[in-house]
């Protein structure tokens, strides 16, 4: 078997350090230097083996200047094996995969030309947000799943009488694959947001099954938090038990958990795609077996 070598990126260190361990491989870190004007200069600290180059980089906020540190350590991986996967655990501009209102640009489709045109010979995501955006790449993509990692953990919670809830219709799938790691049962919530102004309202009636059970809220990314506050003030009134929260990518934009703990949720569970407090599953085992 031909070398390993893992290239960790400012935006995922951590997570590409476990996956080097993972894969017995060895890894490269990288140093960066931000300019006054914003631009970024990214150098690699030893020459890569040769053989297979994972580069490891999620590219949440600041999206744009994650997402071309991504490129520029694919460009020069390059320089050393014509076999690069790119590991992107979150990534960004993946909601961009349609367009919704006329004159929309498909910004996924462009990502997606971006990274093979940069070099990547394959592209490994975790919880893509919606499967259809696989269909914008041309080099193999391959999307993994982080709910069986979520599952486990929120099981060594001990909840009471526990129940998994979508906060909407689209992530029903998910909530359902959720429960079934799980080992118990799922409902979803119907709701309807705004396109141009992004407002949230729900539109289910009452709900009986919630009373007094302890329920999990998931999701595949939170952002402001906006559908999982409104989610959790409506099952509050359902006289349900303590509401837990389980994503896979904590973005929290503007103290976002702070205001979601305010709405009653008792704790955010997220996988480590994106670093931060909440991130507390670790994915490399998931990614590494996908490799």
């Amino acid at each position: 078997m031909s070398a390993i070598t893992v290239i960790g990126g400012k935006a995922s260190e951590d997570l590409a350090r476990k996956l080097a361990k993972k894969l017995k491989a060895s890894f490269v870190s990288t140093e960066l230097r931000v300019f006054p004007d914003g631009e970024s200069k990214i150098t690699i600290s030893s020459k890569p083996k040769k053989g297979k180059i994972i580069v490891v980089n999620s590219t949440y906020p600041p999206v744009d200047t994650n997402l071309l540190q991504t490129l520029s350590l694919i460009a020069k991986a390059r320089q050393f094996s014509n076999q690069i996967i790119c590991v992107i655990p979150y990534l960004g501009y993946a909601r961009q995969d349609r367009e919704f209102l006329p004159g929309e640009i498909v910004t996924l489709s462009v990502i997606a030309k971006l990274l093979s045109s940069a070099g990547a010979s394959k592209v490994i995501v975790v919880d893509m947000h919606s499967m259809l955006g696989l269909n914008h790449f041309t080099i193999p993509v391959r999307n993994v799943s982080a709910v069986p990692e979520l599952a486990n953990h929120l099981k060594k919670m001990r909840l009471k009488n526990p129940l998994v809830v979508s906060p909407d219709l689209g992530g029903k799938e998910r909530a359902k694959e959720f429960a079934k790691f799980y080992g118990t049962d799922y409902i979803a919530l119907q709701k309807q947001r705004d396109r141009k102004t992004g407002k949230v309202q729900i539109m289910t009636g009452n709900l009986d099954e919630v009373k007094g059970r302890d329920l999990v809220l998931v999701d595949d990314m939170i952002s402001t938090g906006g559908s999982i506050i409104k989610a959790t003030q409506f099952l509050k009134k359902q006289k349900c038990g303590k509401v837990f929260v389980a994503c896979t990518h904590a973005l929290l934009i503007d103290n976002a958990d702070q205001k979601i703990k305010k709405s009653g949720v008792s704790a955010i569970i997220s996988a480590n795609t994106i670093p931060g407090s909440t991130s507390v599953v670790d994915v490399s085992g998931v990614i590494a077996k996908a490799i």
